[in-house]
């Protein structure tokens, strides 16, 4: 019998930005909740490496996705402050593999950097399409980062933003924030004197912070408000007070990660929320099995604490466009 080569595909940080757009993210996103909660995923917890010597860390993410039958292992770093000094690397970089499912050969090396805050961004934008109220037109922005503005560039796609309310702990993070989007996309943005002024403008509250203690208070939550909860992905970390999901209705990426490592960990340990108490994940709100917002009057939350299937058919997208477009390097281990 002939050997068969077997090639991989080496796809470098330029090459992926050109390879997908926004529009694109959020489908693969939509494709991987649905996955999900259809029982064609196999995903592992995840593995974390703390390196305080280094203050940094770096985590482990693997999935298959019957469906497209790709194996993705994403490894993401993050910390690591005397990088760009030292070594001359960024704070944080990541690396995707790619692994025909049914052979188990690898078939592409991505650089992995761009995809995480792509998929976050674009979670964001699925939860607006699922649970946000119709006439919806006010962003309020708790964090001002790269997340942030991500998050803005997805759910433009799918609403009209009218106005963004931000506020951030760093007045010059927050005043690049508002030059950076009022450039890119014309939307006006309010610099909020306080978290309560921008939260109480909120159709659609976005925080995207460090997630180390309750910045958002119940009574500055109006009716009818969604919630993307970003910034708590790990033990300990918290952006609200427990008290906003009394009554909510509360929907998450993945219930096994966001009881242990999503902002729904705080109001469980306060005993306001009960696991039994989640409304659904969000991918049985996309297949039909679960309503999303049912009134305009609902608090609607979405905890996402981000998962492998999302980096899988997002990194299966880019790997077939580049097969399309004859984008990449092919290499041979074998």
């Amino acid at each position: 019998m002939e050997k068969t080569t077997v090639k991989t595909l080496l796809l470098k940080k330029e090459e992926v930005r050109g390879l997908i757009h926004m529009k694109e993210v959020i489908v693969t996103v939509e494709e991987a909740y649905k996955a999900f909660n259809s029982g064609q995923v196999i995903q592992p917890p995840y593995i974390g490496i703390d390196l305080p010597s280094h203050r940094g860390e770096i985590d482990f993410k693997l999935g298959y996705n019957q469906g497209n039958e790709m194996i993705s292992m994403k490894a993401s770093s993050g910390g690591f402050t005397g990088n760009p000094e030292r070594y001359g690397v960024p704070n944080g970089m990541g690396t995707v593999l790619l692994f025909d499912g049914r052979s188990g050969a690898l078939a592409c090396v991505m650089d992995g950097s761009l995809l995480t805050g792509l998929r976050t961004g674009a979670c964001g934008a699925v939860s607006v399409k699922a649970l946000a109220r119709k006439n919806a037109s006010k962003v309020t922005s708790i964090g001002t980062g790269n997340q942030a503005r991500m998050q803005i560039r997805a759910i433009r796609e799918v609403m009209k933003i009218e106005e963004i309310h931000a506020w951030d702990h760093h007045a010059e993070s927050l005043a690049r924030y508002k030059a950076d989007i009022e450039s890119e996309f014309n939307i006006p943005v309010i610099a909020a004197k306080s978290k309560k002024d921008a939260v109480e403008q909120a159709d659609i509250l976005v925080t995207t912070t460090r997630g180390k203690g309750a910045l958002v208070e119940a009574a500055w939550v109006k009716p009818g408000t969604h919630i993307v909860a970003i910034g708590a992905d790990a033990p300990g970390k918290q952006e609200f007070e427990p008290e906003i999901f009394r009554g909510a209705k509360v929907v998450v990426d993945s219930i096994a990660q966001c009881v242990e490592k999503g902002e729904t960990q705080n109001p469980i340990k306060a005993k306001i929320l009960a696991p039994g108490d989640i409304h659904a994940e969000i991918g049985e709100i996309l297949l039909g099995n679960k309503p999303g917002r049912e009134n305009d009057e609902e608090i609607t939350i979405f905890d996402s604490t981000g998962m492998a299937i999302q980096d899988n058919t997002t990194a299966a997208k880019i790997y077939r466009n580049a097969i399309e477009n004859k984008v990449g390097s092919f290499f041979e281990f074998l």
